[in-house]
């Protein structure tokens, strides 16, 4: 009876353990708000390393969706599956700013962003809208500035790769050509391997270069235009892809 006794209690705990175990894992889909425990300093250049290479502290994301390898943080989604989801940064809203940041298809299809100065349009899926510095896996839209979910005031493509856009006090369009054409820029984006962005926006200026090259300028006088908001990357919805990012830095040009 008494081992009976011990074994009937030895198994009620195990199936105890394994249920606790099971609540504390969220649901695929869910969002997962990762904390971090000491905030970054910045280096002696100003800039703070926002993703620390290990695991997604100081974001949040999807579960399921988003995950650190090797180093680098992974979007991953099969077609069916995908959502219009965002990687979330918690550490503090942006206004003005230089980001670097390297990304990188490891997929033929895909879609994928850095979200700046964004809103939070829906907490549950961690979807994102505003502006946003686009790319994707065929290098179509790398190096232009959409509003994305039409934040911004539903501007689409707010600024063409190899332009110089400005969006004047009556919300009306102005492009002009950069020294480099959409196609001659084109031609510095890496195509299923790492491409190094810098992104400064400060006042209601924004910069936006890969690999060393400007692909767009963008002014946006508008009535329209976002000072201030979330800082996100972006996993499009239906695509199976996967996105990596690495080597994420800021540094606060309003501070």
């Amino acid at each position: 009876m008494f081992k009976r006794s011990v074994c009937a209690a030895l198994i009620a705990a195990a199936v105890t353990t394994v249920a606790i175990r099971a609540e504390d894992t969220p649901a695929v889909g869910t969002p997962v708000n990762h904390p971090v425990a000491d905030a970054p300093k910045p280096d002696a250049d100003g800039f703070i390393s926002i993703f620390n290479g290990k695991d997604l502290s100081g974001w949040e994301g999807l579960q399921g969706f988003w995950s650190v390898k090797d180093g680098i943080i992974v979007g991953q989604a099969t077609k069916e599956a995908s959502k219009q989801t965002f990687l979330i940064y918690t550490g503090s809203p942006v206004k003005d700013f230089e980001l670097h940041i390297k990304y990188k298809f490891a997929s033929k299809d895909g879609n994928s962003g850095v979200q700046f100065r964004s809103k939070v349009i829906d907490s549950k899926t961690d979807r994102v809208g505003g502006y946003q510095a686009d790319f994707d896996s065929g290098a179509g839209y790398d190096g232009s500035i959409y509003d994305e979910a039409g934040v911004a005031g539903g501007r689409g493509t707010m600024s063409n790769r190899g332009e110089k856009t400005v969006w004047d006090a009556d919300n009306k369009r102005h492009n002009e050509k950069l020294a480099q054409d959409g196609e001659d820029l084109k031609k510095y984006i890496k195509i299923g391997d790492w491409n190094d962005v810098v992104l400064t926006a400060k006042g209601n200026h924004v910069v936006y270069s890969i690999n060393g090259h400007v692909t767009t300028d963008l002014t946006d006088e508008s009535p329209k235009a976002v000072a201030e908001g979330v800082l996100a990357l972006q996993m499009h919805a239906g695509f199976t892809m996967e996105i990596q990012f690495k080597d994420v830095k800021i540094k606060m040009l309003d501070k």
